[in-house]
């Protein structure tokens, strides 16, 4: 049985180690590929919209061999569903963490080009530093102030100018609930039962439109239920990409 790779796309604002505790698993078993957004460090940005990620994502999975598992959380989910949009072909299986295929409202979008407007003013990422304390779980603020201090590191070695092109391009997206009920693939829907930003009516949304959907709650668990629960998310990751490789064959 061949092991597909799989694809593990990040939320805002933070980088590719959102992943690290799920990936050092994955990776014993299957090519595990865990790119920045939009593009590597050093790199110059492209215009604010997730389908330019979303091609881009679309041609690292053509050079891994065609086809893969694709998992994304929170804004990795909404490139997720861009990709399943532009490039269906590639997506052998669909994993949405604490994430949803909705637009956001006017005044989300209002809200996000005014952060991105304070970070690029200020020069520094001081406008969305207190982003963990939404992102992370009750349970997860009142008892592991470790983790508090994980993520808000990361935060705090952002580029503004990333963090600015990526509330410019998530402002941006359309509602891409109509290119989920297409796909006739595996999904799996996890969300934490603790997530305040999508929380789990946007699951349930997800998990019904999609045609094959498994839809994953993990307890004690905010937004960030990769690096609240890692062995929960890498659970049901593993069951989705073993249902991906035994269909791909």
């Amino acid at each position: 049985m061949t092991a597909t790779p799989i694809v593990l796309l990040h939320a805002f604002p933070l980088d590719h180690r959102l992943w690290d505790d799920v990936a050092a698993v994955l990776v014993r078993d299957r090519e595990v590929i865990a790119p920045d957004l939009p593009v590597p460090a050093g790199e110059d940005l492209p215009e604010p919209a997730l389908e330019v990620v979303a091609d881009r994502v679309a041609a690292l999975v053509r050079d891994a061999g065609g086809r893969a598992v694709v998992a994304g959380l929170s804004m990795g989910g909404y490139v997720a569903l861009a990709l399943l949009e532009r490039h269906p072909d590639v997506v052998a299986g669909l994993a949405l963490v604490d994430t949803k295929s909705t637009a956001d409202t006017a005044d989300a979008a209002a809200h996000r080009l005014r952060v991105a407007d304070e970070v690029e003013a200020a020069g520094s990422v001081a406008p969305v530093r207190g982003s963990a304390g939404t992102l992370l779980g009750e349970s997860t603020r009142t008892a592991r102030p470790e983790v508090v201090q994980r993520v808000t590191a990361w935060i705090d070695e952002q580029e503004p100018a990333r963090v600015a092109w990526a509330q410019r391009a998530m402002a941006a997206r359309p509602d891409r609930t109509e290119a989920l009920r297409a796909y006739t693939g595996p999904v799996t829907v996890v969300v934490g039962d603790e997530d305040a930003v999508t929380g789990a009516d946007a699951a349930e949304h997800l998990a019904k439109a999609a045609a094959q959907a498994t839809l994953v709650v993990v307890p004690r668990a905010g937004h960030l239920t990769a690096v609240e629960d890692a062995p929960a998310v890498t659970t049901a990751l593993v069951e989705l990409a073993q249902r991906v490789d035994a269909s791909e064959g």
